[in-house]
């Protein structure tokens, strides 16, 4: 991988982490078409998700900051332990998934972009109909509850699969559940913190152990490093101001376009 392939895949990681159009689907067809797919770039992939985990921590490190004060700094159970004790509530299907069934997950990867372009046009579909029935009801919203918190954290453990966004999968089952926007777009963000540093975690466990090897130079991480930290940044709160202002049905124009083209390259 040469230094301006990483600094595509790495814009093209830090962007749609956060955006809804999926970040592992964007990356296989980035990879298939600039011919950088392998086993090889596994550390590439752990630095640029972990690019992108300190980039939603610069741009809500308040609410994160408030979290940690309001966990640590006391023993009663106030808001902010609940509203934690919610996003690891939200874990528990990613954390079976991961634990049971990483090795048929990884299996989807790398076999094509056809299972890519189906799943991207059902990221499309949730984005259409979760704008669309929230305008079509208009009915109270309210705050993440317990319910909904297991409900998002199901949607962010079917998202594993490439071409699913997680964001737009977890912001819409939100959004269908009846969860405020502003809410549900921050609550997306942070609950995949933990996940994303778990999974960067084992993996490099496995590129110690020899499991997986790696090939590339200091040069091309470094470059991909600051291009996922850079457009994650932006990507993050540009993504909390579309959910605030419901304009993710562009969004899943978007995903359908993206998607039928996966399909039909697959397919040829």
């Amino acid at each position: 991988m040469s230094w301006w392939e990483a600094l595509i895949l790495g814009i093209v990681q830090g962007l749609t982490e956060f955006l809804p159009v999926s970040s592992s689907g964007h990356l296989e067809i980035g990879q298939a078409l600039l011919g950088t797919a392998g086993e090889e770039n596994l550390l590439f992939a752990i630095v640029v998700h972990t690019a992108t985990v300190l980039s939603t921590l610069c741009i809500l490190w308040r609410e994160v900051a408030q979290l940690f004060r309001g966990t640590f700094t006391t023993t009663a159970w106030n808001e902010e332990k609940r509203y934690v004790a919610k996003i690891l509530v939200s874990m528990i299907p990613v954390f079976i998934i991961g634990m049971f069934f990483k090795d048929e997950v990884e299996e989807f990867f790398g076999n094509g972009l056809t299972l890519v372009g189906i799943c991207l046009c059902v990221t499309a579909v949730l984005l259409y109909l979760s704008e669309w029935l929230q305008k079509r009801l208009n009915r109270p919203t309210h705050e993440v509850t317990w319910r909904d918190a297991f409900i998002i954290g199901c949607a962010q453990a079917v998202a594993v699969l490439p071409g699913l966004s997680r964001s737009g999968t977890t912001i819409a089952t939100g959004l269908l559940c009846g969860v405020k926007k502003e809410s549900v777009a921050q609550f997306s963000f942070l609950m995949v913190l933990i996940p994303i540093l778990g999974e960067a975690f084992l993996s490099l466990l496995d590129l110690v152990k020899g499991e997986v090897s790696s090939t590339l130079g200091w040069l091309p991480l470094t470059v991909g490093f600051v291009a996922a930290f850079v457009s994650g940044c932006f990507a993050c709160r540009f993504m909390i101001d579309i959910v605030r202002r419901q304009r993710l049905v562009y969004f899943a124009v978007y995903c359908l376009a993206v998607g039928l083209f996966a399909i039909i390259y697959g397919l040829c």
